[in-house]
Protein backbone atom coordinates (compact mmCIF):
# COMPACT_ATOMS: atom_id res chain seq x y z
CA UNK A 1 0.00 0.00 0.00
CA UNK A 2 1.07 3.55 1.11
CA UNK A 3 4.22 3.91 2.43
CA UNK A 4 3.92 5.26 6.35
CA UNK A 5 0.37 4.98 6.32
CA UNK A 6 -0.71 2.00 8.58
CA UNK A 7 -4.09 0.76 9.74
CA UNK A 8 -4.98 2.94 11.97
CA UNK A 9 -4.46 5.80 9.59
CA UNK A 10 -6.43 4.18 7.05
CA UNK A 11 -9.50 3.13 9.42
CA UNK A 12 -9.45 6.99 10.36
CA UNK A 13 -9.79 7.95 6.77
CA UNK A 14 -12.50 5.91 5.91
CA UNK A 15 -14.42 6.98 9.05
CA UNK A 16 -13.92 10.51 7.64
CA UNK A 17 -15.34 9.58 4.17
CA UNK A 18 -17.98 7.72 5.78
CA UNK A 19 -19.12 10.67 7.33
CA UNK A 20 -18.50 13.27 4.91
CA UNK A 21 -19.80 11.06 1.58
CA UNK A 22 -22.24 8.94 3.76
CA UNK A 23 -23.23 5.22 3.83
CA UNK A 24 -25.27 5.68 0.30
CA UNK A 25 -22.87 7.19 -1.64
CA UNK A 26 -19.69 5.65 -0.67
CA UNK A 27 -19.31 2.56 -2.54
CA UNK A 28 -20.39 4.14 -5.73
CA UNK A 29 -17.29 6.59 -4.59
CA UNK A 30 -14.91 3.73 -3.99
CA UNK A 31 -15.78 2.21 -7.16
CA UNK A 32 -15.05 5.29 -8.58
CA UNK A 33 -12.01 5.87 -6.84
CA UNK A 34 -10.90 2.24 -7.82
CA UNK A 35 -11.61 2.49 -11.31
CA UNK A 36 -9.33 5.68 -11.58
CA UNK A 37 -6.12 4.00 -9.69
CA UNK A 38 -6.47 1.12 -12.53
CA UNK A 39 -6.03 3.61 -15.32
CA UNK A 40 -3.61 5.75 -12.86
CA UNK A 41 -1.59 2.32 -12.66
CA UNK A 42 -2.21 1.30 -16.37
CA UNK A 43 -0.22 4.65 -17.57
CA UNK A 44 2.15 4.21 -15.69
CA UNK A 45 3.27 0.95 -16.93
CA UNK A 46 2.58 2.36 -20.54
CA UNK A 47 5.20 4.94 -19.64
CA UNK A 48 7.83 3.20 -17.99
CA UNK A 49 7.69 -0.14 -20.70
CA UNK A 50 8.07 3.34 -23.57
CA UNK A 51 11.44 4.14 -21.79
CA UNK A 52 12.66 0.58 -21.17
CA UNK A 53 11.71 -0.12 -25.14
CA UNK A 54 13.55 3.37 -25.98
CA UNK A 55 16.48 2.00 -23.93
CA UNK A 56 16.62 -0.96 -25.76
CA UNK A 57 16.10 0.88 -28.94
CA UNK A 58 19.32 2.84 -28.14
CA UNK A 59 21.54 0.04 -26.65
CA UNK A 60 20.47 -1.63 -30.03
CA UNK A 61 21.78 1.31 -32.36
CA UNK A 62 25.16 1.06 -30.30
CA UNK A 63 25.92 -2.41 -30.52
CA UNK A 64 25.09 -2.20 -34.74
CA UNK A 65 27.21 0.63 -34.57
CA UNK A 66 30.30 -1.38 -33.18
CA UNK A 67 29.80 -4.24 -35.22
CA UNK A 68 29.57 -2.35 -38.43
CA UNK A 69 33.26 -0.99 -37.00
CA UNK A 70 34.59 -4.16 -36.38
CA UNK A 71 33.82 -5.53 -39.62
CA UNK A 72 35.14 -2.74 -41.47
CA UNK A 73 38.40 -3.30 -39.01
CA UNK A 74 37.99 0.19 -38.14
CA UNK A 75 39.73 1.54 -34.55
CA UNK A 76 37.04 1.99 -32.15
CA UNK A 77 37.49 5.16 -30.54
CA UNK A 78 35.26 4.50 -27.75
CA UNK A 79 37.36 5.40 -24.09
CA UNK A 80 36.30 1.73 -22.80
CA UNK A 81 38.19 0.01 -25.46
CA UNK A 82 41.11 2.29 -25.76
CA UNK A 83 41.55 2.19 -22.10
CA UNK A 84 41.31 -1.54 -22.60
CA UNK A 85 44.30 -1.05 -25.15
CA UNK A 86 46.30 0.62 -23.66
CA UNK A 87 45.99 -1.83 -20.31
CA UNK A 88 47.38 -4.47 -22.98
CA UNK A 89 50.12 -3.47 -25.02
CA UNK A 90 51.46 -2.22 -21.44
CA UNK A 91 51.14 -5.63 -20.04
CA UNK A 92 52.80 -7.18 -23.52
CA UNK A 93 55.37 -4.47 -23.70
CA UNK A 94 58.92 -5.63 -24.94
CA UNK A 95 61.37 -6.31 -22.66
CA UNK A 96 63.39 -3.68 -20.25
CA UNK A 97 67.35 -3.56 -19.95
CA UNK A 98 67.08 -4.77 -16.78
CA UNK A 99 66.00 -8.05 -17.31
CA UNK A 100 68.38 -10.79 -16.66
CA UNK A 101 69.88 -12.52 -18.97
CA UNK A 102 69.34 -16.49 -19.53
CA UNK A 103 72.35 -18.53 -16.78
CA UNK A 104 72.71 -15.10 -14.66
CA UNK A 105 71.42 -15.77 -11.44
CA UNK A 106 70.74 -11.84 -10.22
CA UNK A 107 70.87 -11.04 -6.97
CA UNK A 108 70.22 -13.46 -3.86
CA UNK A 109 66.76 -13.90 -2.44
CA UNK A 110 66.20 -12.90 0.74
CA UNK A 111 64.44 -15.92 3.29
CA UNK A 112 60.96 -14.78 3.91
CA UNK A 113 61.22 -13.18 7.69
CA UNK A 114 59.64 -16.35 10.20
CA UNK A 115 55.79 -16.15 10.60
CA UNK A 116 55.23 -16.02 14.72
CA UNK A 117 52.54 -18.31 15.35
CA UNK A 118 49.93 -17.35 18.58
CA UNK A 119 50.39 -19.23 21.69
CA UNK A 120 47.97 -22.27 22.12
CA UNK A 121 44.87 -21.20 24.29
CA UNK A 122 44.92 -22.04 27.69
CA UNK A 123 42.99 -24.95 28.74
CA UNK A 124 39.96 -24.30 30.72
CA UNK A 125 37.86 -26.62 32.81
CA UNK A 126 34.36 -27.83 32.52
CA UNK A 127 31.72 -25.45 34.61
CA UNK A 128 30.86 -27.75 37.48
CA UNK A 129 26.99 -28.52 38.03
CA UNK A 130 25.36 -28.56 41.55
CA UNK A 131 24.59 -31.99 42.50
CA UNK A 132 21.00 -32.98 41.98
CA UNK A 133 19.00 -33.10 44.65
CA UNK A 134 17.88 -36.85 46.33
CA UNK A 135 13.68 -37.04 45.03
CA UNK A 136 11.90 -40.14 44.70
CA UNK A 137 11.72 -41.83 41.99
CA UNK A 138 7.98 -41.03 40.42
CA UNK A 139 7.32 -44.12 38.89
CA UNK A 140 8.32 -45.98 42.24
CA UNK A 141 6.66 -43.33 44.47
CA UNK A 142 4.13 -44.25 46.73
CA UNK A 143 0.75 -43.01 46.01
CA UNK A 144 -0.54 -39.72 47.92
CA UNK A 145 -3.38 -40.50 50.01
CA UNK A 146 -6.22 -38.49 50.28
CA UNK A 147 -7.72 -37.62 53.51
CA UNK A 148 -11.46 -37.24 54.40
Amino acid sequence: MLPGVGFSEILVIGVIALLVVGPKDLPLMLRKLGLQMAKLRAMANEFRSGFDELARQAELDELKREVDALRRGAVLTDPVFTDIEQKVTGAIAPPTSNVLAAGDPGPPEEPPPPVEEPPPAPLEDPPISPPAPDLPDPVHAEPVQASR
